[in-house]
């Protein structure tokens, strides 16, 4: 009965602190993010984050070569392949794992060239041994979801049917898919689909899924994200924009693509677990995201996934892909995979 009373007065006291945040929270969160939402629904993002050109040349001394390729030319998707150059020139080697990779940005910013992914992918292929495959989908609110998730799963098929050299030293049986914010909510739902059509991807076999810091959500505020409201990083005026600008009109944030966790989770869960897929979920105390993170992790615990999650004490989001000191953790994570 005390624990009950303290959990109740508990509750009680996070909803008048999130009372109060709202009431004294003045964000605009368009000015924030620097954007205009247009009449027609589209948006104007005046600043553009850093952006990377790919370095394709196999005479330049660099460790990881890189080069852009197109997908759907109808829908302006491409990828950016990365191989370590010592692959490249001292073949046969033994085949790489592949790592698909899909970028963060709130669904609604950055693509597979903006640096600060760009430099993540590039020590990913060196310090992994992997070969990279970067996918760039089309961003919401242009193209709300389900549209990323649909590049994501075709962005699968390209690859399976590619002809290209340089994924010829991919190991198409050790795949595993992997995104972070954003992309980690990508991964996981671009997981779900290739898992109802195994078949078909064959001979692409995904043998995992890494999501860092995914951006998921639900209509009640879970404890982290009243706590940590006014982050400085993703606010949740932010968060919420976002979500309105990327989910399907009339649908609310316990809507599937927000809320892995809604109805019980999805049914293929019980086929992730038959394939033998391994989950690893990255996360740290201070990302208002971290308790959507640790729902997540408990709901494939429930369904028999075999499933790690990765949390950390220190930190914000985005810290794994934006502090190489914690970027090594993943890569340390996927060398155990391989």
């Amino acid at each position: 009965m005390a624990v009950h009373k303290v959990a109740t007065v508990f509750s009680i006291y996070l909803i008048l602190i999130h009372a109060s945040i709202l009431a004294n929270s003045a964000m605009d969160p368009y000015k924030a993010l620097n954007i205009i939402l247009n009449p027609n629904g589209t948006l104007t993002r005046l600043s553009i984050p850093p952006q990377s050109p790919p370095s394709p040349d196999p005479t330049l001394p660099t460790p990881v070569l890189s080069k852009d390729l197109p997908i759907n030319k109808s829908n302006h998707t491409w990828a950016r392949i990365y191989l370590s150059h010592e692959q490249l020139h001292h073949s046969p080697n033994p085949k790489l794992p592949l790592i698909v990779f899909y970028h963060g940005g709130g669904f609604i910013f950055y693509s597979a060239a903006s640096t600060y992914f760009h430099d993540f992918c590039v020590r990913m292929a060196h310090a992994t041994q992997s070969v990279v495959v970067s996918v760039d989908y089309r961003l919401a609110p242009e193209h709300r979801l389900p549209a990323a998730y649909e590049d994501s799963v075709e962005a699968l098929h390209w690859i399976k049917a590619s002809k290209d050299p340089w994924l010829r030293h991919a190991d198409y049986s050790r795949c595993y898919l992997m995104g972070e914010s954003a992309g980690g909510n990508i991964a996981y739902t671009a997981g779900l689909r290739a898992a109802a059509e195994v078949e078909n991807l064959k001979p692409l076999k995904i043998e995992g899924l890494i999501l860092i810091q995914p951006f998921f959500g639900g209509s009640k505020r879970s404890p982290s994200e009243i706590r940590l409201a006014e982050d400085k990083t993703i606010p949740l005026p932010i968060t919420d924009l976002m979500w309105n600008l990327s989910l399907p009109f009339g649908v609310d944030r316990d809507y599937e693509y927000s809320n892995p966790t809604v109805n019980g989770g999805d049914k293929i869960l019980d086929g992730i677990k038959v394939l033998g897929w391994r989950v690893a979920v990255f996360g740290c105390a201070g990302d208002p995201l971290v308790d959507r993170e640790r729902e997540l992790v408990k709901l494939l615990e429930k369904k028999g996934v075999h499933v790690t999650g990765k949390f950390y004490e220190r930190g914000r989001h985005g810290i794994f892909v934006g502090d190489p000191s914690m970027s090594v953790q993943v890569f340390h994570l996927l060398k155990t995979l391989h």
